[in-house]
């Protein structure tokens, strides 16, 4: 899914012209921009986190040539979805029904 499938089906849903539905879901997206540049964690109850979390410099392998070449600090845009989310990708197995125990003689 794109930022105009998304757009498309909020636009349909609510009744509301395709450009706004664009520009309404583009503004969200510029809010979590902004917030992760800032450094903010974003949490959206009911889907998840957003957070800014950082990798210290390290040495790694070439894996071409398997010489050691030396990677830069960074930072990394991290999310960690809710529970719901969880629930809804990972559903619980159903629980299998017990035998009954068979009747003595």
């Amino acid at each position: 899914m794109n930022l105009i499938e998304i757009a498309d089906h909020i636009s349909a849903s609510h009744e509301m012209p395709k450009n706004e539905a664009k520009k309404l879901v583009q503004a969200v997206f510029d809010q979590l921009s902004e917030a992760a540049v800032k450094g903010d964690e974003v949490s959206i109850p009911g889907f998840g986190k957003f957070k800014v979390t950082a990798r210290e410099a390290r040495t790694g392998r070439n894996p071409a040539t398997g010489a050691a070449i030396q990677i830069a600090a960074s930072k990394k845009l991290a999310f960690s979805p809710a529970k719901q989310i969880k629930d809804k990708l990972n559903p619980p197995a159903p629980v299998a029904a017990k035998a009954k125990p068979k009747a003595k003689k």
